[in-house]
């Protein structure tokens, strides 16, 4: 196959348009992550589950906008642009269809598509909030209420969904509208194992712990319509988030505070109705409540919905008959007051499901002047289980409209391809599905037809309508009666055979409500509820009297059949490439199914039927030129030259266009097969050299071979080897091990002696520390009393000095006296003051001496010296006094010796001024021996004190020396016996202590 290493991006380039080519270009692009390939304009998208953000941000969306359709590579932005452009340029509305089958990314390609439409044509604020915002987030809202987990998918679709996007003249959004189609009402009351109900009941249930104590509620295990399967959380997936991310969104699409308590009532409400079980009654045909339980939930479900108990049980349990002449009130049995539970529920999820549908696009807004619009169709693929039932049948009857469609599309786009290249394309054969939609939608005689009648009998069974079934369709092709079943039936559909199982088709068609249930919630105090369900007047009642969901949703299809008639079609086929839901596995069998469902297919055989095949002339002359060399050489145009080389080669019923070049199915495998045969000379050559590299590698790998084998001895030889000297290395470790056992054992005796050793020799140590300690303190002790005992001597010698001053004062005296009285003369000023000078000198050198000496002491005699200084002070007070005594006798002496007072009046002054001054001196010499004094006496209370601390530590000194002591005879004879057994052992241990002072 001519298909490059990464396969291309459009399969209508392959040469060979077939299944396995179209099959093995998808998975050769999805193995290196290319999910979008293009089939002319088909977008085939294959679910990656996985996130690849790259493809989707703001970048790739600028990156795609205004570029021409096919100029870059496939991708969902490019469909959206191109249907945007095209509306934009010709002013025509278009619509973009997502299919496929549930799990293929549908909904997730859906919202990619509505974002890179919101880009484009970004709006005005409506009502605080832009339009495409609430677009955006209306897909959670809806998400919440319309989708649940699947055994194929975990966030299915359960309906249909058709978004019209409305743009203004300048191309921005101007409106919206969302209309949803056939929602699974079915799976409110009754899942498979493996599913999930819908998200809202989980989500509620996940809710903070306030909201669920208003609401009454608990674990979902705890509830009947969500129990039935065994799946109740996601992987991966938080509901308690996606609870609050739920109320955000309902705020940005317009849902007020209070109806959104409203409608998580109802949700709660509906948990709660699946609660209410029944029992027999006092008649076999009648129903109670079952238990206490049961009894509950009733009452709960009555307050949620604000109606009355009792009213509640009584619609549950009792059904009104209305007859001409009285009104008839009949009891159910416990079946059926359970049957009319589930459908009171499934009634009221309807309802609101549809109110929220209705309150999105009132919040949204329509554009009433908008000429334009884009929409996009989100809608169930083609659906076969081993159970097919009333959904499946409108699901595929759905599909089969679709591929109607999508196949006058296909048909049409291949006719205008022709017709541009101005070919012969009358013959090309159409084929339609339209005999299987008569079989279904036929107003008389058709499935729907015949199904409604059925319901409109009161006591038509499943097994009558079947039998209908059988009778009518007996004779066409598309309908098969199966074998050993006696109600089911075949449809062959364009995508295969599909077996339906008729026996709810009657119950799940009807549409209408119970009478009971509709009066019941109608005056319901809850304005939410009651407009749920508004009463109808009579004329309304009997022109409702029977309506059935096949014939509402065959009308809802058919509008929107006419919408997508009125529109540009753009086709977005979604493959789910595996069934466990994991990337890089691509299965074969279950894309081919797939292709065949969508349509793809279908899209390769309209295309086979014509010319699938076609290239441009320079591509067909660079391929096939060796065919016909000489054609080149003549210089022919492009067309001519093309059909120069077709004409040799014999082919026909090809087409030459204007650009290009149509070949039938076949003819291009034919071209290249020729192609092959033209270049088989020059592959002989290649041949040669190759049998001769062939036979050259069979040498080499003999030869290698035998080298292998040599190879091989060797090694056994070297093996043996090997194991004999393991077994002597063994033996050397084992010995080894021995030894070091042996060694180890006499190395921790040394180590246990040498740790004995060193514990006495480091006592030794702290004892020699300990008497060092000692004699250091005796020496300071020493000092210090030397101290205290030099300083009372000095006290003493001070005390001599003055008195030995006063004797010698006193001998003056008197040796003066006698001098006076041998010898009497005037004492003269001079004289006076020279031996007051040299008195004061003496004294003033002893002080210093005293004060030098003091000083040269130390830090450790300091309070001493202070006394010292006292006694010094005294000294000198003493002297001062003597001084002062004798000038006072001398005065007196020469008073009485100097007879004429009138001559010495003036000595006598200046004497008597000198002695007030000495007695000035004296007081304040007075005043500081006494501050002297008291400073001698603190000084030696302090002295005392310290003496008393040296007594007491010397006391602690001598006690720890003693204790000491007793620890080292201890510890000698703790020793000694361990020295005992080692009488014949000689160790030479060398200790080394260096600064021994540290230890201790």
């Amino acid at each position: 196959m001519d298909m490059p290493a990464g396969g291309v991006d459009d399969m209508t380039k392959l040469s060979y348009l077939h299944e396995p080519g179209v099959l093995c270009n998808l998975a050769t692009r999805y193995e290196s992550n290319e999910i979008y390939t293009y089939t002319g304009n088909i977008l085939i998208a294959i679910n990656p589950f996985q996130s690849l953000s790259h493809l989707y941000d703001t970048v790739m969306m600028e990156r795609y906008n205004g570029v021409p359709f096919g100029e870059l590579g496939p991708h969902v932005f490019a469909i959206a642009d191109a249907a945007y452009r095209e509306m934009i340029n010709e002013g025509k509305s278009n619509s973009i269809l997502v299919s496929g089958e549930s799990g293929a990314g549908k909904t997730e390609t859906t919202k990619m598509l509505m974002r890179y439409l919101a880009y484009l044509g970004g709006n005005a604020a409506a009502e605080g909030r832009t339009v495409e915002q609430q677009v955006l987030e209306s897909n959670p809202v809806l998400e919440a209420f319309g989708n649940a987990k699947t055994v194929k998918n975990n966030n299915s679709s359960r309906f249909g969904k058709f978004v019209e996007i409305q743009f203004d003249k300048r191309g921005r959004i101007s409106g919206a509208a969302i209309r949803t189609y056939l929602l699974e009402r079915s799976r409110v009351c009754q899942i498979s194992d493996l599913e999930r109900n819908y998200h809202c009941f989980y989500l509620l249930c996940a809710a903070p712990e306030q909201e669920k104590e208003k609401y009454k509620l608990g674990d979902p295990k705890s509830y009947h319509y969500l129990n039935q399967s065994n799946c109740y959380q996601l992987d991966g997936i938080s509901d308690e988030h996606n609870y609050l991310s739920t109320r955000r969104a309902m705020d940005v699409v317009g849902i007020s505070v209070v109806e959104q308590e409203a409608i998580f009532s109802v949700v709660a409400a509906i948990l709660h109705l699946g609660n209410i079980d029944f029992a027999n009654g006092e008649d076999n045909d009648s129903s109670v409540l079952k238990n206490d339980e049961s009894l509950f939930h009733l009452q709960m479900t009555a307050e949620l919905l604000m109606c009355n108990p009792r009213a509640l049980e009584d619609a549950l349990c009792k059904r009104v008959m209305v007859t001409p002449e009285e009104i008839i009130k009949r009891s159910l049995d416990p079946h059926g007051a359970t049957v009319s539970r589930d459908g009171l529920a499934k009634t009221i999820y309807s309802r609101l499901f549809d109110w929220l549908v209705d309150k999105i696009n009132v919040s949204i807004g329509q554009d009433p002047s908008s000429k334009c619009l884009i929409g996009v169709l989100d809608i169930y693929g083609f659906e076969s289980f081993k159970t097919n039932s009333f959904e499946q049948f409108c699901i595929n009857y759905t599909n089969e409209k679709l591929q109607q469609h999508f196949n006058k599309h296909v048909f049409k786009s291949e006719q205008e391809e022709y017709t541009r290249e101005e070919i012969d394309w009358s013959y090309i054969e159409f084929v339609d599905n339209k005999d299987v939609l008569d079989l279904i939608e036929q107003k008389k005689g058709g499935i729907i037809a015949l199904l409604d009648e059925a319901c409109m009998f009161p006591k038509s069974t499943h097994d009558t309508f079947s039998q209908k079934l059988y009778q009518t369709f007996k004779d066409n092709k598309r309908f098969i009666k199966p074998k050993l079943t006696r109600s089911d039936f075949t449809i062959v559909h364009y995508a295969g055979e599909v077996q339906y199982q008729s026996d709810q088709f009657l119950d799940k068609n009807k549409d209408y409500i119970v009478p009971e249930h509709r009066d019941l919630l109608s005056a319901s105090k809850c304005s939410f509820v009651a407009g749920l369900f508004p009463s109808l007047t009579e004329e309304a009642a009997k022109s409702s009297k029977f309506s059935s969901i096949s014939s509402r949703f065959k009308q809802q299809l058919q509008h929107l059949m006419e919408t997508l008639n009125a529109t540009e079609p753009h086709y977005i086929r979604c493959i789910k490439p595996n069934n466990v839901l994991k990337p890089a596995i691509f299965e074969n069998i279950n894309v081919v199914q797939q292709l065949h469902s969508g349509g793809v297919l279908e899209a390769v055989r309209i295309k086979c039927a014509g010319y699938p095949t076609y290239r441009n002339f320079f591509e067909f002359l660079t391929r096939f030129r060796i065919l016909a060399p000489e054609v080149l050489k003549m210089d022919f145009p492009e067309n001519e030259a093309c059909e120069k080389i077709l004409e040799k080669m014999g082919l026909k019923d090809y087409q030459i266009g204007k650009t290009m070049v149509f070949l039938r199915a076949g003819q291009m495998a034919e071209l290249d097969a020729k192609r092959t045969l033209m270049l088989g000379d020059s592959a002989n050559v290649i041949q040669r050299r190759g049998r001769t590299r062939i036979t050259r590698r069979k040498y080499v790998s003999i030869r290698e071979a035998s080298i292998c084998v040599q190879s091989f001895c060797r090694g056994e030889l070297a093996r043996k080897l090997y194991k004999l000297k393991k077994r002597v290395n063994a033996v050397v470790k084992i010995q080894k091990t021995a030894r070091k056992r042996l060694a180890r054992k006499d190395y921790v005796k040394i180590l246990f002696s040498s740790v004995v050793l060193q514990t006495s020799l480091r006592a030794m140590v702290a004892r020699d520390e300990l008497r060092y300690r000692v004699k250091v303190a005796i020496i300071i002790q020493t000092g210090l009393r030397a101290m205290a005992a030099r300083d009372a001597f000095r006290y003493r010698v001070n005390a001599a000095v003055i008195i030995q001053t006063g004797l010698r004062a006193m001998a003056a005296r008197d040796a003066f006296r006698c001098r006076m009285q041998s010898k009497p003369r005037v004492i003269v000023q001079t004289d006076l003051e020279k031996a007051e000078g040299e008195e004061a000198t003496k004294l003033e050198s002893s002080v210093e001496a005293n004060t030098e000496l003091e000083k040269a002491k130390g830090v450790e005699a300091t309070k001493l010296e202070s006394s010292v200084q006292s006694n010094v002070i005294k000294v000198g007070e003493t002297d001062v006094s003597s001084k002062i005594l004798v000038s006072q006798i001398e005065i007196e002496d020469i008073t009485k010796e100097i007879p004429s007072p009138e001559k010495n009046a003036e000595k006598i002054k200046i004497l008597t001024a000198e002695v007030e001054n000495l007695k000035a001196m004296l007081q304040a010499e007075k005043q500081r021996a006494n501050e002297c004094e008291r400073r001698y006496v603190e000084a030696r209370v302090s002295s005392q004190e310290g003496r008393k601390k040296l007594e007491e530590t010397e006391r602690i000194v001598y006690q720890l020396q003693d204790s000491l002591n007793s620890v080292f005879q201890d510890d000698i004879l703790h020793v000694k016996p361990s020295f005992g057994t080692e009488n014949n052992l000689i160790y030479r241990i060398q200790i080394k202590f260096n600064n021994c002072r540290t230890f201790c």
